[in-house]
Formats: C-alpha cells, structure tokens, sequence
C-alpha cells in the first residue's frame, strides 16, 4: 500500500481488562469467531496508569526513557509519536480523546474553553475533540470521532473512551456496572466497524490498562496489566506474536500502528521486522 493511501482507526477503550474483553464485547469476539478478527493479550508497560500508557501506546517508549511517569506530569511529550511521524509523512491526523492526549501532543496545560475545539494543520493532532470528564459519555465520544472521521476524512484517528474506567473506578472491575459499560461500548463498535471496514479503514481495538476487583490499577497484578488487541487478518510480522507467556508487548503497538498507515517507525520505537 502507498504511503497516503493507508487509513487507520485506533479505539482505546481505557480501563479494559482483557478478560472483560472476552466476556462482554460480544460483536468483537463474534468476529474473532468468524476468522475475520483476532484478539490477542498485551502486557501492559508499568506503572499501568493511564498517562504514562497513553505515551507508551503512541510512542512506544518505556516510562524510564520517555519521563512521562505518572499521571500528574503534565507536559508535552518529549518522544516522536505516531502523530508526529505521520504529520511528518504528510497524513491528516485526528483525535476525539480525553484532554491528557492533548496535553501529550497538542498544549499544556489544557484549556477547556480554548482547547475543547481544535483545528490546526500545523499541530501533531490537526483536528481534536477533547473532552475533560471522565464520565463525559462514550456514545458522545463516538459520535465526535464519526465527526472527525466525515468532516477531515484523517488517515489517523485516534479515538479514547473513559467510561469503562470511570465505572471501574467506582464500582471496581468485577461488578456488573463495569461489566455493563463494556457491553455499551461493544453495541458503539457494532455499529461503527462495519462502516469503518468497508470505507477501507485499518481498525485497531485495545486498551491502556485493566482494573482489578477493587476499583484500583497502576500496580503489577494480571486484572490490572493484561489488555485485549483486536486486529483483523493476522499480524504483519511473526516477531509481533505472543512471546512465551502468551503475551504481546505494548511496546509493540505504536510500530504496528506505523505499519498499518504505511510509515517509517521511529528509532526509539520497538524494531520490528
């Protein structure tokens, strides 16, 4: 595929254990059940906390190097992300996404009058929506993205939800309310994947970290670590399949997402063959 010609879609469902994923994405395993998708479990970098792993997840840098250690920096990234490269490419870029993802790429600190809206061709992410509640509703969040999607027609969009994590937060991620947010979300995926594929998206599905029994992530344990990763079709290289405790390292995704928009990764990013 020529470079430009590549299109990618990548939802991050924040909060997502894989084994919810499993359990209540029903749409998603239904295409894994007619060979059409594949899930796979990614090991979450540490400490599994959304801001750190918002940067591991575009710019496929370890907490270590990159410095974005916690939630409270708040900062631009000092790395090259999947924005950058493809700005660099000469792709349209675009984001309906929680405002710590503007304050990665865009500015910080974030405005919520100046910043809720943006149109930049000169910035990493030309076309945003960010909201800045983590209740603000996943079914609002989708119908931003759409717009995006429609209106700048992006070879990248990056789309982030909070509602699986909020819900976790306060109710813990064995409950049936967190249950029920990510059975929300799958009804969202039902609809718009269909008509993503068939207007030639690439479609990626996973998640920054999961949430354990108690509401709480941020630490070692598997319900806080493990994520799900949907792709359809098979992965591009053998070098990305599960390693020997059946896992796939998150380090791995901001140079998948490279392949699948037909861009160079950068030096600092996982290599891959």
């Amino acid at each position: 595929m020529l470079q430009g010609e590549a299109k990618l879609i990548v939802v991050v469902l924040d909060g997502l254990r894989y084994d919810a994923a499993r359990k209540y994405l029903g749409y998603m395993e239904h295409l894994v059940e007619q060979g059409e998708a594949n899930c796979y479990r990614v090991q979450s970098q540490l400490p599994s906390l959304s801001r750190p792993l918002y940067e591991v997840l575009l710019t496929g840098t370890h907490v270590a190097r990159n410095g974005i250690t916690a939630n409270h920096i708040a900062r631009l990234s000092h790395e090259q992300s999947v924005f950058h490269l493809a700005r660099e490419a000469g792709l349209r870029t675009a984001a309906a996404a929680y405002h710590w993802v503007s304050e990665l790429y865009n500015s910080a600190p974030f405005n919520p009058v100046a910043d809720r809206h943006q149109h930049d061709v000169s910035r990493l992410i030309q076309h945003g929506l960010f909201y800045f509640e983590d209740y603000y509703p996943d079914s609002h969040l989708f119908i931003d993205a759409e717009h995006l999607r429609s209106t700048y027609d992006p070879h990248f969009l990056y789309i982030h939800s909070m509602n699986i994590d909020d819900v976790g937060h306060k109710h813990g991620g064995e409950s049936k309310e967190y249950a029920g947010s990510v059975r929300v979300v799958d009804g969202i995926l039902a609809t718009l994947v269909p008509a993503w594929r068939l207007q030639g998206y690439h479609v990626v599905v996973t998640s920054d970290h999961g949430m354990n029994a108690m509401g709480h992530h941020g630490g070692t344990e598997p319900e806080e670590r493990n994520v799900p990763l949907y792709v359809f079709g098979e992965l591009p290289s053998p070098s990305l399949m599960p390693d020997q405790t059946g896992a796939i390292s998150q380090l791995h995704l901001a140079p998948l997402m490279c392949h699948y928009l037909g861009i160079k990764p950068s030096e600092a990013m996982l290599a891959w063959d």
